[in-house]
């Protein structure tokens, strides 16, 4: 028993030293460049290939194959991606959602250019290059892990290292040579890719997909140590290489047998699940670009077209017809991805195991082997695969109302590797579940045209969630997650049903593929292909059902008429090119047109530049009607609005029936600095209450208390006596507490008129006439009205975001420096319709720099400074007190 004991250990140690490899590697680049590389998997793979070429294919000694594959490609490979592809990215400050469409593009790339180079089938002769003796293996990871961590530490490279990660743009201004440091960080990240990949290639079959998928399930090693603990990393590798294999002793007995087996096998996935669900987060607050979910216009008749090109396999036969069976049951999984991605703004790397889930229950249950229901037909048996399925999306669903960017794509993609791992390698699925079609759809053509029925139906219910309330609801959340639960959209419940429903549509779609196929093919639904499945749709528009559906099409259709790979390669240097341009192919040739005819465009002559100076005054008139600048002042309010705010309601005007915003003994810390220190505070009805103090004084802080964003550590925050402390922003704003925002929150995707009707619809009182009213307010029921908020200047958008506020008949207003980015006449309008709000009977409450302001709008100052109020009253007297102390100064 001690033998076998010594023996498995050897081996867990052997594996958690290939781990702990890839642990470091990761924890470097993404130090070195805030990425997290999702390639790194796809580098350990290539490099493995490229070690067997050189050594079988070639015949090169084993110490020159090594050599040039880990220190001449593998560094090579690092810096040229980090020039290339994410310093670009960098350059521009870029979100680090945005690294990550582009290292899954360099994931989809890698991989499909293997294919293309290597061919798709596995390999099993690739050399060792350590002796299956962990010993040695060890050794490098305790003398790499020493080595990087003493110059992280000791070094001026460490300390350029650290201050890059920190502010890039800080450290260059302070003489670092940042592009240095992060191509360094790169190659270093791509030698231990590649030697964890040669290292593990000669014990695992290999593959283009195998492998790739291998390394990146221990990436939860680097999750565990925070993306920062080098020594957290290599013993929590080891720890999961010798547990894992001490469980292979274990011989448990009953029904549940496989998935404990399962679970002993695949200790590293689910450590992935613990690291991505339960320990804390990484890059929490990275949201997917806007750009990158921004719906493109679709040119006149291309529907037309699409349909045609659609209806044109009816005419196919043999082959030709089989292969484009899976082109609308591959579109319809991909629309899962415009509802979850495109319309919801959620990063969903796990679509590919819910399109799984509805293929292999589907084949369950026309089996009749599905536990407690009995044998369906084939039709039926989608449609309950379907509703078993779709609540399966909270298992995504679920992490990402906490999660968002690289913690929630985290999160996904654990997801579908366990399920991978867990479910579908499960003996049930793997022998040989045969999957038959409906009855009268038995053959190619027919089938082909049931598939198209229902994708047009799943068009159509992807079409749903654009229109009314609930697609200007999903529109706001992912154009401003912060402003849209501000404007009280339930942004929890909202990221759920658009989990749930993406769930059902990649459910449908599965189940739709296996009939095609036939069969149940586990490996059609390996998380690898999840990852093809979300580049392809954001690079060719993620909020595009047309794109979805010539994603489709170009995914099949290369790999069918060329040798697989094509799609995935092509795909690849679209998604490495986001960092340059975001929006896509679509955005690269109107870039691309833009430039050519600014090339060729005509110069004026001298006498047509003294007519276009002559013209410019005509052209500025315009731009004013058409509500460019803002108007000189707001419209004297009518009578709703003078007895009942933007929402008309009379009722909320009586001076004892509009509650005060009350806090009461406020405590909050961050990272153990003392924002709020026992801040007590009243912001009473009919009257506008100020806050000013420096930079650092808590103002910012107690505002998000107030607003709902920030949870005090102690105190209450009370609306006419209720305790709200605990309550969400959404919620807040239902009871009629509406906020604006610092840094303008608009949702650039929806017009004028759309962004004010959010707020209406999503307040406190559900008015038909509030939008029209809260436009008609603030000057905005002009022909702006209809204009994209995108293209709007900041003073207009001032009156946008005040105008959604006041659309919801807010009881209190919370202004966030209302008045900053905006000039003299802006400034004198938005004053006049503040007083007149107050005049109306709401509580305001305004935090601003702007002291003329500030003496000119409020009723009431209080000065905060280190957390507390130390000074309240008139403005005049609070601030002449005020600049006595500070004239010495």
């Amino acid at each position: 028993m001690s033998s076998l004991t010594y023996d498995l250990t050897l081996a867990g140690l052997s594996v958690g030293s290939a781990a702990a490899l890839t642990g470091i590697g990761l924890i470097v680049t993404y130090r070195a460049t805030g990425v997290l590389n999702f390639a790194h998997g796809a580098i350990a793979m290539v490099c493995a290939y490229v070690l067997r070429q050189c050594v079988v294919e070639w015949g090169w000694p084993l110490w020159a194959g090594a050599a040039a594959t880990l220190l001449v490609l593998a560094p090579a490979l690092g810096m040229a991606l980090e020039r290339f592809v994410f310093r670009p990215l960098a350059v521009l400050g870029s979100d680090p959602a945005q690294t990550l469409v582009a290292s899954i593009g360099v994931f989809v790339l890698l991989v499909g250019g293997a294919a293309l180079v290597w061919g798709q089938g596995a390999r099993d002769d690739a050399p060792e290059l350590v002796s299956a003796d962990p010993w040695g293996q060890l050794a490098v990871v305790l003398v790499l892990a020493v080595g990087v961590g003493t110059v992280i530490r000791w070094t001026r490279f460490g300390r350029e290292l650290r201050a890059v990660v920190d502010d890039r743009r800080l450290a260059v201004l302070g003489g670092i040579d940042a592009d240095r440091v992060a191509a360094a960080g790169w190659a270093f990240g791509s030698f231990t890719a590649g030697l964890t990949g040669v290292l593990l290639a000669p014990y695992v079959r290999l593959d283009p997909y195998g492998l790739p998928l291998l390394v990146m399930e221990v990436v939860a090693v680097a999750v565990a140590a925070r993306m920062r603990s080098l020594p957290v990393a290599v013993v929590v590798a080891l720890g999961i290489g010798v547990a894992q294999s001490q469980l292979t002793r274990l011989h448990p007995s009953g029904r549940l047998e496989p998935l404990l087996q399962a679970v002993g096998a695949n200790l590293f996935v689910v450590a992935l699940l613990i690291a991505a669900l339960a320990l804390p987060r990484i890059g929490t607050r990275d949201a997917l670009p806007r750009t990158a979910t921004a719906r493109v216009p679709t040119p006149p008749g291309v529907w037309t077209v699409a349909a045609v090109l659609f209806l044109l396999p009816l005419g196919f036969a043999g082959s030709d017809l089989h292969t484009a069976v899976q082109v609308p049951a591959l579109g319809v999984v991909l629309l899962s991805l415009v509802v979850v991605t495109g319309r919801g703004g959620q990063i969903s790397l796990g679509q590919a195991a819910y399109a799984g889930l509805g293929a292999l229950f589907t084949a369950l249950l026309a089996a009749g082997r599905f536990p407690g229901l009995p044998r369906l037909p084939e039709l039926a048996a989608l449609a309950v695969a379907v509703v078993l399925v779709a609540p399966l999306g909270l298992l995504t669903g679920w992490p990402a109302i906490s999660r968002r960017g690289l913690a929630l794509a985290l999160a996904t993609f654990a997801v579908g590797v366990g399920v991978s791992r867990f479910v579908f390698a499960q003996p049930y699925a793997v022998s040989g579940l045969s999957l038959g079609r409906p009855a009268g759809f038995d053959g190619d053509r027919a089938y082909y045209v049931l598939e198209l029925l229902l994708l047009v139906a799943a068009l159509l219910a992807t079409h749903a969630l654009r229109r009314g309330r609930t697609g200007r609801a999903l529109a706001a959340m992912r154009d401003h997650e912060a402003g849209a639960s501000a404007a009280g959209v339930r942004v929890p419940s909202l990221k759920l049903l658009a989990f749930v429903a993406g769930a059902a549509l990649a459910a449908l779609g599965g189940g739709m593929l296996g009939m095609g196929l036939r069969a149940f093919d586990p490996g059609a639904y390996d998380p690898v292909r999840g990852l093809l499945w979300f580049a392809a749709v954001v690079v060719l528009g993620a909020d595009s059902t047309l794109g979805a559906l010539a994603a489709a099409a170009l995914l099949v259709g290369l790999d069918a008429g060329a040798r697989g790979g094509v799609a995935a390669a092509l795909i690849g240097v679209l998604a490495v090119l986001v960092g340059r341009f975001p929006g896509g192919p679509y955005e690269a040739l109107r870039t691309a047109a833009e430039r050519l005819r600014l090339r060729r465009g005509a110069a004026l002559t001298p006498l047509g530049e003294r007519v276009r100076a002559r013209l410019r005054p005509v052209e500025r008139r315009a731009a004013a009607a058409d509500g460019a600048p803002p108007p000189p002042g707001p419209p004297a309010p009518d009578h709703e609005s003078r007895t009942g705010g933007a929402g008309g309601n009379p009722k909320n005007a009586a001076a004892g029936r509009v509650p005060t915003l009350t806090a009461r003994h406020l405590h909050a810390r961050y990272d153990g600095f003392t924002a709020l220190d026992g801040v007590d505070l009243d912001v009473p009805h009919g009257r506008i209450t100020a806050i000013v103090g420096p930079n650092g004084a808590g103002k910012s802080t107690l505002f998000h208390c107030l607003a709902g964003t920030h949870r005090p550590s102690h105190g209450q925050v009370l609306l006419g006596g209720r305790d709200i402390t605990r309550l969400t922003a959404h919620a807040r704003t239902r009871l009629g507490i509406a906020r604006t925002f610092q840094q303008l929150a608009v949702f650039p995707s929806l017009t004028v008129a759309e962004n004010v009707q959010v707020g209406a619809e999503q307040g406190r009182v559900t008015d038909p006439g509030a939008a029209e009213r809260a436009l008609r307010l603030l000057g905005l029921d002009g022909p702006v009205r209809s204009r994209p908020a995108a293209d709007l200047p900041t003073g207009t958008l001032r009156r946008v975001e005040l105008a959604r506020a006041l659309a919801g008949a807010p009881r209190v207003l919370l202004l966030d420096e209302p008045a900053a980015g905006l000039d003299t006449a802006e400034v004198a309008a938005l004053t006049k319709v503040l007083k007149a709000l107050a005049a109306d009977g709401a509580a305001l409450l305004v935090v601003e720099h702007d002291l003329d302001l500030v003496a000119d709008l409020a009723d009431v100052v209080h000065v905060m400074t280190a957390g507390r109020i130390v000074a309240s009253g008139p403005p005049a007297r609070v601030l002449d007190a005020l600049g006595a102390q500070e004239a010495p100064a």
